[in-house]
C-alpha cells in the first residue's frame, strides 16, 4: 500500500497467512522538460511482493 514501510507490508502478507517468496522492485521515472528536451528523472520506487499461502493456512 502506498505510504507504508516495507517491515509494515511484510506484517500484513503474514497476518495475512502468506509467506514472502520473492521481492520486485520497479522505478517510477517523472517525465521532465530541460530546455525544450524531453527527459526522465526517478522519482519513485515500487516494491511488489510475490507470495504463497502458508503451510499453516492450508
Amino acid at each position: 500500500m502506498e505510504n507504508e514501510t516495507i517491515d509494515q507490508c511484510l506484517e500484513r502478507i503474514q497476518q495475512a497467512g502468506y509467506i514472502p517468496v520473492k521481492r520486485i522492485e520497479k522505478p517510477i521515472f517523472k517525465e521532465v522538460i530541460k530546455k525544450g528536451e524531453k527527459g526522465f528523472i526517478p522519482d519513485n520506487q515500487q516494491v511488489i511482493f510475490e507470495a504463497i499461502l502458508s503451510k499453516d493456512e492450508q
